[in-house]
Parts: structure tokens; sequence; C-alpha cells
């Protein structure tokens, strides 16, 4: 007998810095498109890693703390306290817009997890500006 699908969202946080500028456009173009967030900035990030799947016999979807150890060693290691578009060989040549980081990151967590397994990332770059992610046949 098949349990339910439950979704499980493990909630995670960390702090980096980045700006926004694209190669292609001159320095004045840039700050006109960025703004002031073509100057280097930081953020305390929320990140939201949702997974799905049926509830086992044990009563758990996925180990919690299996699950934090796989968002630990894919993603914060990586870009806790660096600088996004330096420091970050994973987000090498991608303009760190929210929008892109959040695909980039479910890109980087998806092959660390069971197939299938990974439904969402939801990066909280601001209180009021939240970015969603659920691959490449994600159509909201």
């Amino acid at each position: 007998m098949s349990g339910p699908v439950v979704y499980l969202t493990k909630l995670v946080h960390f702090s980096a810095g980045h700006r926004l500028a694209s190669p292609r456009l001159t320095e004045a173009e840039n700050r006109t498109v960025y703004g002031p967030c073509y100057r280097p900035h930081g953020h305390n990030y929320g990140l939201e890693v949702t997974v799905k799947g049926e509830v086992g016999a044990d009563g758990m979807v996925m180990d919690l703390g299996a699950l934090e150890q796989t968002i630990q060693a894919a993603l914060l290691d990586l870009v806790d306290h660096r600088d996004l578009d330096g420091d970050v060989p994973a987000l090498a040549g991608t303009i760190t817009t929210g929008e892109n980081l959040a695909a980039a990151f479910f890109r980087m967590l998806e092959p660390r997890l069971p197939p299938g397994a990974l439904e969402r990332v939801a990066l909280v770059e601001t209180p009021n500006n939240r970015f969603e992610y659920g691959g490449e046949g994600d159509h909201p």
C-alpha cells in the first residue's frame, strides 16, 4: 500500500554579496537597467527547498537531517558569505538576479536528491522579493 504524496519544505538562510551587471551592456547601460543593484551589495537570503514523495513506512517523505546535509553540501557551503559573482564557479557567467539564482540553485540541488523528489526552490531576497523555480517543466 502506498502512502499519501506529501510536500516537505526546508527553510535555510545564508548571506552573500553580488551586483547586477550584464557583460553585454556598457557601464552606463548597466546603471540604467539595474539602478542601485549595479553597485556591490549583499543580502541575507532565505532559501526554501521543497521536495515531494510518498510517506514511507517510517512516516516520512525524506529524512530532514539528510535533506539539510544535502542542502548544506550542494549549496550553502558554496554560497554562504561569498561573492556570488566571483567566488562560486557554478554561477560563472550568470547575472545573479533572483530569477537566475533560483534556477541555478535548483540545478545544483537536483542531482543530489532522489529522482523526481525536488519540486521547487524559492529564494527570498528581501521581504518583498521572492523567486521560485520548479524545473524546466515549471509553468505556473
